[in-house]
């Protein structure tokens, strides 16, 4: 693994909007050369601003532009040293009344995309035998979540898989952790955010919906997020691998 990330060639997934765009920022911060991929054009425009971001407009439930992007990031900017899965949709619902669209687009960006992009770059980075790997998740993986069943199966999935690959390729010097947010200021929290449901009501939790408050008493940033997404992309966690890394205030109460 490179001791810096002054020119080191990132992919960041999901790099329009939220944590992935956060994401973003904080690379270029520490000197990283990014291709910035999202499905959302416009969006992207808004944040690839410099040379050292390109973008790459891609939808990461599609293997073949998957790997036909890999294949113009690294010709075009050297080799991939840091992948970083921040891509993701959110279909609230019930999970008896989930629809099958919403399922199957839950599995396909939150799950599938992960697949795609580790796929595509992992392969390169064991003939080089360095690399990091994070994949953003989510804390509800590990506490249930009313209204969340599709997103937190397809996050759960990301995970697993994430944590599998990592233990494949370790002795290829290639490093695979998750980081998985809590309630972070973000369009997809704000999606939540119905109903008389406020910040201050997300902070202090609901006994009703069966969720715990926020200890640290406030919502998250994305850079809060981000900057523990660097942190593991970067050499300072070089001893780091097979880990998750829970950003949410103590939401989730972990012993």
């Amino acid at each position: 693994m490179v001791q810096s990330l002054a020119g080191v060639v990132a992919v960041v997934t999901g790099a329009a909007g939220g944590i992935g765009a956060a994401v973003v920022r904080a690379l270029l911060a520490e000197g990283a050369v990014v291709a910035a991929v999202d499905r959302d054009g416009s969006g992207l425009a808004g944040v690839a601003q410099g040379s050292a971001v390109v973008p790459f407009v891609v939808d990461v439930r599609d293997p073949v532009a998957v790997a036909e992007m890999v294949e113009r990031a690294e010709g075009g900017l050297g080799p991939i040293d840091v992948l970083v899965n921040a891509a993701g949709v959110l279909h609230p619902g019930a999970a008896t009344s989930v629809g099958d669209g919403a399922w199957a687009d839950s599995l396909a960006v939150n799950a599938s995309g992960v697949f795609h992009m580790c796929r595509a770059v992992v392969g390169r980075m064991r003939s080089r035998r360095r690399g990091a790997v994070v994949t953003v998740a989510s804390n509800a993986v590990g506490v249930p979540r009313t209204g969340m069943a599709a997103y937190a199966a397809s996050k759960a999935a990301a995970v697993a898989f994430t944590m599998c690959l990592g233990l494949e390729v370790a002795r290829d010097g290639i490093r695979c952790n998750v980081v998985s947010p809590g309630s972070t200021d973000t369009a997809m929290l704000r999606q939540l955010l119905v109903g008389g449901v406020g910040p201050g009501e997300v902070v202090d939790g609901s006994v009703e919906r069966f969720r715990a408050g926020i200890p640290l008493g406030r919502i998250g940033h994305a850079s809060d997020v981000a900057d523990a997404v660097v942190f593991l992309a970067s050499e300072r966690a070089g001893q780091i691998t097979l880990q998750n890394l829970y950003v949410d205030g103590g939401a989730a109460l972990r012993m």
